[in-house]
C-alpha cells in the first residue's frame, strides 16, 4: 500500500510539474538529490561504523546481555502471556535492548523475529494478540538512551556538539514509551470490561 502511494506521489508530481512547465526544476531536483544523498550516505557509513563496533564490544563483553537481564522482569509484566523462556522473550528483549542504544537497523529484524515467535503463541491468527501490540506500541516509542543514528547525522554535517541532543532524547523518549504503555493497558482493559459486559 507504502508503495503504491508513493508512486501516485510521485506521478502526480510530475504530472503537475509538467502542466506548469516546471520539468526542469524537477530534473534539476531530482539529480541535486540524488548526489546528497549518496553524499550522506558515504559520510554516515563510518560513522555508523564506529557506533555499531561499539555495540558489538558491548555484546561480546556480556554488556547487552546483562541489560537484558536486568530488562527481563519488566519486560515479563509488559508481555506476561509469553512464556519466559520462550524464543519470542529472547527476540523482545533484543529489539528492547537495541532501541535502548539507538540502533533501529538492528532492532528491526528482532521485531520481526519477534513478531513472528508471537504469531505462532497466538496460533497463526491474522488478528493481533495483545502481545504483538504490546511489543508494536513500545518498539514505536522505545526508550533511547544513545540515538546513535542521529548523532551519526549530525556528526556527517558538522555539528559543534552532535551528542548535546543526548538529554532531551532520552526525555523526550521516555515520554512517548510511558505514554505507549498507558495507551496500550487502557485499550486493553477496557477490550477486557466490555468482553466481560
Amino acid at each position: 500500500m507504502i508503495n503504491k502511494i508513493w508512486v501516485g506521489m510521485l506521478v502526480i508530481g510530475i504530472v503537475f510539474a509538467g502542466f506548469n512547465g516546471k520539468m526542469a526544476e524537477v530534473n534539476e531536483a531530482i539529480f541535486a538529490g540524488a548526489k546528497d544523498a549518496v553524499a550522506i550516505c558515504i559520510g554516515l557509513i563510518s560513522i555508523l561504523v564506529f557506533w555499531l563496533g561499539l555495540m558489538k564490544i558491548a555484546q561480546v563483553a556480556g554488556m547487552l546481555k546483562g541489560l537484558a537481564r536486568l530488562m527481563r522482569p519488566m519486560a515479563a509484566r509488559l508481555f506476561p502471556e509469553v512464556p519466559p523462556n520462550h524464543p519470542a522473550m529472547g527476540y523482545i528483549l533484543s529489539n528492547m535492548t537495541a532501541n535502548l542504544f539507538g540502533l533501529g537497523n538492528a532492532a528491526t529484524p528482532m521485531g520481526i523475529k519477534a513478531m513472528e515467535q508471537l504469531k505462532d503463541l497466538n496460533e497463526g491468527r491474522d488478528s493481533a494478540s495483545r502481545s504483538m501490540i504490546t511489543l508494536l506500541a513500545i518498539n514505536t516509542a522505545s526508550i533511547t538512551l544513545i540515538p546513535t543514528t542521529v548523532i551519526s547525522i549530525r556528526m556527517s554535517y558538522g555539528s559543534v556538539s552532535p551528542t548535546e541532543i543526548v538529554g532531551t532524547t532520552l526525555l523526550a523518549t521516555t515520554c512517548s514509551t510511558v505514554g505507549a504503555i498507558l495507551i496500550d493497558r487502557y485499550f486493553y482493559y477496557r477490550r477486557v470490561r466490555k468482553g466481560r459486559a
